[in-house]
C-alpha cells in the first residue's frame, strides 16, 4: 500500500513510518520540518507542509494522489503563538478527511487521545474529541485509536519526562495527579500495521492502554530503578510550587519551546490516562506489555543515564546562556557603561569607544533574546559563539591586562564557550 503519514517526524509518527516500511509498504510522510527526517530515513518520501495551513479540502489534493491510506498522527499539546489545537486537530484534519472522501481514499486510521469520549478539561481533549467526531460522520473506513501515555525506547514528552525526573536526587511528585496505564510505543505502532489490515473492522475506536494502573510515582521509580540507581527520598510539591513550575511551562511555550509540564499536562495528568484495553485486545490479538517487562526486556545503556540527567539540565543551560547575554548588555548600558569606556580609552580607542560599548551591549540583548526563542536559539548560539571569540580577540588587542585581571573577564570566555558548545548538542527534543 501506499500510505500517507501525518506527523511523520513525530515520536508515533516516525515509529509508524519505519514500521510501514520494514512491512514493504510506501511511505509518503508529512510534517512541518522534515530536513533530517528526509536525510535519515530515505527510504519514504517526505513532503514539507503544515497541517494548520490546509484551509480547504483541496490543500490536501496534491499530497493525496495515489494514496491507498491515511494514518494521521499530528498533535498539539497546547495553544501558543506558533501552534494552534484547533487548526491542527479540527480544522486541518476536517479537511483533509474532506478530501479523502472526496478522492476515494477511503482507509484513514486517526489518532486520538485516552478518556476524550469521557471529560475533556482542557482545550487540547475537546479539539481531539471534534476531530473524532467530524470523523465519524464521513463516508469513510476509519479507525480511530486513542492511546495513553506512550512510552519506548525513543523518548520524548511524557516519556522523557520520566526519565528525567528519575535522575533527580528526590523524586518530585506533582500534587492532584491521576492513575495512568502507560502503553509501549512498539504495540501502538504495530496496532496502525494491523489498522491497513481486514483484521480491524472499519468504524472501530480503541483505547490503547497498558494493563496496569500506576500513580505518577510509580512509574518514575520504576525508571529509577531501569537506570540502575537506588530509591530516592520523595519530595511531596506544594500546589503553589506545582503552579509555579506550570506557568513556567506555560512561558517557555510561548517562546516556542514545548515542555511536557504546562498547564495543559496539568488539567490531563489530573483526570488520569486510563481505558479498558479489553476490545483492542480482542480485535487485534495484541496483548500489551506492562511498563516493567518492557524495561526489563532493554536494559539501559550509558546514553539512556546521560540523557536523563541532562534533561532538565537542558533548559537550565539555556535560561543561563539567556541571562547571560541580557544582563551583560543591562548592565553595559547601566552602571557598566563608564568602566567599559573607560577600557576603551585606556587601550587607546579613544570616542570610538563609546558606539563600540553601545553597540556590544546591543547585540549582547539581541543574543539573549535569540536564545530564549526556540526559533532562533541555534543561529543566536552561533552568533554568541563568534561574538564571544570577537571579544577575546579585541580585549587580547586592546586591553591585553584583563587576562591578569583576579576577576577574569577574558578567562571567563572559555566555559562560556563551553556551555554553548553544549547547548548546541543536546538543542533536539526528538
Amino acid at each position: 500500500m501506499r500510505v500517507l503519514v501525518i506527523g511523520a517526524t513525530g515520536l508515533i509518527g516516525g515509529a509508524v513510518t519505519a514500521r510501514l516500511l520494514a512491512s514493504g509498504h510506501q511511505v509518503v510522510g508529512i510534517a512541518r520540518r522534515t530536513g533530517a527526517a528526509a536525510r535519515g530515513v530515505k527510504a519514504a518520501e517526505w513532503v514539507t507542509f503544515d497541517i494548520a495551513a490546509a484551509r480547504r479540502p483541496d490543500h490536501w489534493f496534491p499530497y493525496l494522489g495515489e494514496i491507498d491510506a491515511v494514518v494521521n498522527c499530528a498533535g498539539v499539546l497546547q495553544d501558543s503563538p506558533f501552534e494552534s489545537t484547533r487548526a491542527v486537530h479540527v480544522e486541518g484534519t476536517a479537511h483533509l478527511y474532506a478530501a479523502c472522501e472526496q478522492l476515494g481514499v477511503r482507509c484513514v486510521v486517526h489518532f486520538s487521545a485516552i478518556g476524550v469520549d469521557r471529560e475533556t478539561p482542557t482545550a487540547f481533549s475537546q479539539t481531539k474529541l471534534a476531530a473524532d467526531r467530524a470523523l465519524m460522520t464521513r463516508n469513510l473506513d476509519w479507525v480511530i485509536l486513542r492511546p495513553s501515555v506512550v512510552v519506548g525506547a525513543a523518548a520524548y514528552g511524557g516519556s522523557a519526562l520520566f526519565r528525567g525526573l528519575a535522575a533527580l536526587p528526590m523524586l518530585p511528585v506533582m500534587p492532584d495527579t491521576g492513575p495512568l496505564q502507560p502503553v509501549q510505543l512498539d504495540d501502538v505502532v504495530e496496532t496502525v500495521a494491523l489498522c491497513l489490515t481486514p483484521k480491524v473492522p472499519p468504524g472501530t475506536a480503541l483505547d490503547l492502554a497498558g494493563p496496569d494502573k500506576l500513580s505518577f510515582l510509580d512509574i518514575i521509580r520504576l525508571y529509577r530503578r531501569w537506570l540502575g540507581w537506588g530509591e530516592a527520598r520523595v519530595l511531596r510539591l506544594p500546589r503553589w510550587a506545582a503552579a509555579l513550575l506550570y506557568v513556567l511551562g506555560d512561558f517557555a511555550g510561548w517562546l516556542g519551546w514545548r515542555p511536557p509540564m504546562r498547564s495543559t499536562a496539568r488539567h490531563e495528568i489530573a483526570r488520569g490516562a486510563t481505558g479498558d484495553p479489553s476490545l483492542w485486545m480482542r480485535v487485534t490479538g495484541i496483548v500489551p506489555q506492562s511498563l516493567a517487562e518492557a524495561l526489563a526486556a532493554h536494559p539501559a545503556s550509558v546514553q539512556e543515564r546521560w540523557f536523563s540527567r541532562m534533561y532538565f539540565l537542558k533548559p537550565t543551560v539555556i535560561a543561563i546562556l539567556s541571562l547571560f547575554w541580557v544582563i551583560t548588555g543591562v548592565i553595559a548600558f547601566g552602571p557598566g557603561y563608564r568602566v567599559g569606556v573607560g577600557l576603551m580609552q585606556q587601550g587607546g580607542a579613544g570616542i570610538p569607544g563609546e558606539a563600540s560599548v553601545i553597540t556590544g551591549a546591543f547585540a549582547d540583548i539581541l543574543i539573549g533574546i535569540g536564545i530564549a526563542l526556540r526559533r532562533t536559539v541555534r543561529p543566536a548560539l552561533y552568533v554568541a559563539i563568534a561574538v564571544s571569540l570577537f571579544y577575546v580577540v579585541a580585549g587580547t588587542a586592546i586591553t591585553p591586562w584583563l587576562w591578569l585581571d583576579p576577576l577574569g573577564p577574558l578567562v571567563k570566555a572559555g566555559p562560556i564557550l563551553a556551555l554553548t558548545l553544549v547547548a548546541l548538542a543536546v538543542l533536539e527534543d526528538r
